[in-house]
C-alpha cells in the first residue's frame, strides 16, 4: 500500500531539503526522496552542492590556500616552516568527512521535523484522485511507492558535456572528477573559466599542478562588473600563476591511456596541449532523467528546464519545481529560497523571492562576489548613476590578515541615490556582499550605508567608504 503524504519533495539538495523542512514545519506530512550515495555506497543527502559542488570544494579551497600560506606567507608573520608538504589522501578524507558530517546533520535535522527520508529515485507515474503517485526505484527495483497532495521537483542540475568527449573522471573530469584526484598532476587542464574551473584550476595550482584555463569567451567573467573582473583576471593570472587563455576556439581533444591532448585555435593560431587530467567546466543543464515527466505531461522548455510561472507552479496542479531544474540563477542558495517559498505557498502564504538581489560568489583567492547591477548593464538600460570605489590596500584589518589586495565598488540611483549594486573582490567579500544585500532587500540608499557605524578596524570598513566615495566624501581614500 501505498504511503500518503502532504508532501513529496523528489531531490534532497538545498533546494529539496530545505523544502521538505520547511512544509513540515507548517504542519504538513511530508517526504523527501533523493538518490545520491557517497563513496561507500550510503545514502547521503544534500544533492550536488554538498557532496560534489559547494562544500567540498570550499574545503579543498581551504586545504590548498594553507598549504601556500606555510610556502609563502608565514615567513612574514616571523614563522620558519621547512620541508612542508601536502598529503593529498589526508586533504581528500578531511573534505570527506566534512561531507558526511553536513549529510548526517541533514538526517538529523528531517528526524526533528518528522520528515520522512525516503532514497531512490522518484518518479512521477500519474494521478490517484487528487494526489500524485510517486514511483521510487533503487538501482532499478521498486522500493516504495508514495501518494501526496503536492510534489515538488528540486532534481537539480548535471555537468554539461563536451560533444564526443564523455567524462570518465579518470583522465577527463567533471566537478566530481576535480574534487577526488589522489594525487597533484603535473599538467592540468580546464576548459571553462566559470566558478568551477577557477575555482579547482586555484586548487590544484596551489598544491604544485601547472594550471591552463580555457575559455572559449573573449571577456573574463562576463555576468560579473568589468572592473572588478579585469582586476580579478591580473590578481589570478599574476598572482595565483593560473594561465588563462580567452578567446579559445575547441578543436580536436584525443583522451589516451595516460593524458590528454586538447587541439584549439587562439588569435587565429593552431595550438596543441598535452595535459594529463582535463577538468570540463562548461556549464550544467538541467537534471529531469528518470523523472516521469513525459509520463505525465510536465512540461519542458527547448532547453530542458522545468516550465514554472513566478510562483514555481508548472503546467500540473499542485506540482511545484525549484532550483537548478527551473529558470534563473543555478545557485544554492537561490534554490534553498525557492524551497522556502513553495512550502508556504501551499500554506496558503506570500513569500517572493527576489533575483535581483541574490549574490553571487566565486571562492577563489581573493574572493569575488556582487549583488544587482553592474555598471554595463546600467549604461545598456540608461540608468543614470553614481559610483563609489575604495581598495583593501590601506585597510588595517586586510593589512594585518596579509591579505590587502582588491576593490569595492558601490553602484547607486543618480536621482534618489537607492543602491543598484555592489561589487566587491578582496578577503572574505562572501561575507561582506550580504551587507549590500540587506541594503538593497530594505530600498536603502547610499547615504544609509554610509551613515551606518563599522566596526574598527574590520574590513567592512572598505564597504563603507565605498559608501561614501559616492557622494564624493571618502575619509581615507
Amino acid at each position: 500500500m501505498s504511503q500518503q503524504f502532504d508532501v513529496v519533495v523528489i531531490g534532497g539538495g538545498p533546494g529539496g531539503y530545505v523544502a521538505a523542512i520547511r512544509a513540515a514545519q507548517l504542519g504538513f506530512s511530508t517526504a523527501c526522496v533523493d538518490a545520491t550515495k557517497n563513496p561507500e555506497g550510503k545514502p547521503s543527502l544534500g544533492g550536488t552542492c554538498l557532496n560534489v559542488g559547494c562544500i567540498p570544494s570550499k574545503a579543498l579551497l581551504q586545504s590548498s590556500e594553507n598549504f601556500h600560506a606555510v610556502q609563502h606567507d608565514f615567513q612574514k608573520h616571523g614563522i620558519s616552516v621547512d620541508g612542508a608538504q601536502m598529503d593529498v589522501a589526508k586533504m581528500l578524507a578531511r573534505k570527506n568527512d566534512i561531507i558526511t558530517k553536513n549529510a548526517g546533520g541533514i538526517a538529523f535535522l528531517f528526524k526533528k521535523n518528522k520528515v520522512a527520508n525516503v532514497h531512490g529515485l522518484g518518479s512521477l507515474k500519474g494521478r490517484q484522485g487528487d494526489k500524485w503517485v510517486i514511483e521510487v526505484t533503487d538501482n532499478g527495483a521498486v522500493v516504495d511507492t508514495l501518494e501526496a497532495t503536492h510534489v515538488i521537483v528540486a532534481t537539480g542540475s548535471s555537468p554539461r558535456q563536451l560533444p564526443g568527449l564523455p567524462t570518465d573522471n579518470q583522465i577527463v573530469l567533471d566537478n566530481e572528477g576535480a574534487l577526488a584526484l589522489s594525487e597533484v598532476p603535473a599538467r592540468l587542464g580546464v576548459i571553462g573559466a566559470g566558478v568551477i574551473g577557477l575555482e579547482m584550476g586555484s586548487v590544484w595550482k596551489r598544491l604544485g599542478a601547472d594550471v591552463t584555463i580555457l575559455e572559449a569567451m573573449p571577456t573574463f567573467l562576463a555576468a560579473a562588473d568589468q572592473q572588478i573582473a579585469k582586476e580579478a583576471f591580473k590578481t589570478l593570472t599574476r598572482d595565483t600563476g593560473l594561465d588563462i587563455k580567452l578567446g579559445v576556439k575547441i578543436g580536436e581533444i584525443v583522451k589516451g591511456d595516460k593524458g590528454v591532448t586538447v587541439n584549439y585555435e587562439l588569435n587565429g593560431e593552431a595550438v596543441k596541449a598535452e595535459f594529463d587530467k582535463l577538468i570540463v567546466s562548461i556549464g550544467r543543464v538541467p537534471h529531469t532523467a528518470g523523472l516521469g515527466a513525459e509520463t505525465v505531461g510536465l512540461q519542458l522548455d527547448e532547453r530542458g528546464f522545468v516550465v514554472v510561472d513566478d510562483h514555481c507552479l508548472t503546467n500540473l496542479p499542485n506540482v511545484w519545481a525549484i532550483g537548478d531544474v527551473v529558470r534563473g540563477p543555478m545557485l544554492a542558495h537561490k534554490a534553498s529560497e525557492e524551497g522556502v517559498a513553495v512550502a508556504e505557498r501551499i500554506a496558503g502564504q506570500k513569500p517572493h523571492v527576489d533575483f535581483g538581489v541574490i549574490p553571487w560568489v566565486i571562492y577563489t583567492s581573493p574572493e569575488i562576489a556582487w549583488v544587482g547591477k553592474t555598471e554595463e548593464q546600467l549604461k545598456a538600460e540608461g540608468i543614470e548613476y553614481k559610483k563609489g570605489t575604495s581598495g583593501f590596500a590601506a585597510n588595517g584589518r586586510a593589512l594585518g590578515l596579509g591579505q590587502a589586495q582588491g576593490t569595492v565598488k558601490l553602484l547607486a540611483c543618480a536621482k534618489t541615490d537607492r543602491i543598484l549594486g555592489l561589487h566587491m573582490i578582496g578577503p572574505m567579500v562572501s561575507e561582506l556582499v550580504t551587507e549590500g544585500v540587506v541594503s538593497m532587500e530594505f530600498k536603502a540608499a547610499s547615504e544609509d550605508l554610509a551613515r551606518i557605524v563599522h566596526a574598527h578596524p574590520s574590513l567592512s570598513e572598505v564597504v563603507h567608504e565605498a559608501a561614501l566615495a559616492a557622494d564624493k566624501r571618502a575619509l581615507h581614500g
